[in-house]
């Protein structure tokens, strides 16, 4: 599983809300939910903040992956944020986390929670993936570089 295959085009945000880690996990979950990729905004912040009380999921380099698991999904929903002035998530490295990866995965299915997270883990230890979307300052530019070219593009 790639994180190509995981992430939703249309699930690539590069204006979301970050006042706060609160904020930036309900202006995503809102968005999700209009989206249609969720069947409640309210349910999925609720996980997340629960999930977020036992830790951080900030790892380090600008980057966080909050995770959890919701009733109802049929399938594995990966949305990606840029924030381009950061926000404070207690950042194992104190930086501002400026990457958002948000997994929400169906609750009867750990496995493909745990392939996930692993395949972005995958693509994030390649440091040019980082450099190249620390570059991107619209949704298009982010979108191209977590889902490759846009359909119908010509590569040169």
């Amino acid at each position: 599983m790639s994180l190509r295959q995981l992430v939703d085009p249309a699930l690539v945000f590069a204006d979301v809300d970050g006042a706060s880690r609160d904020r930036v996990l309900c202006d995503l979950a809102e968005r999700l939910e209009r989206n249609g990729a969720i069947p409640s905004a309210a349910d999925l912040h609720a996980k997340l903040l629960e999930r977020e009380s036992q830790g951080s999921t900030a790892v380090g380099k600008g980057v966080a992956i909050p995770h959890c698991k919701l009733p109802g999904l049929e399938r594995v929903v990966v949305a990606v944020a840029l924030l381009p002035a950061g926000v404070d998530v207690d950042s194992p490295d104190r930086q501002p986390v400026r990457l958002f990866f948000l997994v929400v995965s169906p609750e009867s299915s750990p496995a493909q929670h745990l392939q996930s997270l692993a395949a972005i883990s995958r693509w994030l230890k390649d440091d040019s993936n980082l450099e190249r979307i620390r570059r991107a300052t619209t949704a298009d530019e982010v979108r191209a570089c977590v889902c490759g070219p846009a359909e119908g593009s010509q590569s040169a």
